[in-house]
């Protein structure tokens, strides 16, 4: 079994104050689920996060209500070891590594972007 990482953009996570979509009820659903079996634990959802992604997590949530908003996700995840948070220094660290002026050239994403790729790619 492999753990079931996922990343989740602040414009996604935005939309979980008030889901009317299917398919974000699909995902807030899956996220919240826990099977704490041990042998079943890694077919649970694990939030890869940095402190930046949360950051801009709470700066445009604003004051939702909704219990199914980023915020109560995240302290969930906290309380059951399913968030996995990627250090400063392991950006830095990949950044160094993998951020060549090459691969910089050919990026299409806007800088804030960017600064989530290397969590994507340590979350692994």
């Amino acid at each position: 079994m492999t753990r079931k990482d996922i990343f989740i953009d602040n414009n996604i996570a935005k939309n979980f104050s008030n889901p009317l979509d299917p398919e974000y009820k699909q995902l807030i659903k899956w996220l919240i689920e826990f099977n704490s079996n041990p042998k079943k634990y890694d077919d649970n959802a694990h939030l890869v996060v940095s402190q930046k992604l949360i950051a801009e997590y709470y700066r445009t949530m604003g004051h939702a209500a909704s219990g199914n908003n980023i915020a109560v996700i995240i302290n969930l995840l906290t309380q059951q070891g399913r968030l996995n948070r990627i250090s400063n220094e392991q950006i830095k660290e990949f950044k160094q590594k993998y951020f060549t002026n090459k691969v910089k050239r050919k990026l299409m994403s806007n800088s804030e972007d960017r600064e989530h790729i290397p969590v994507v790619g340590t979350g692994q």
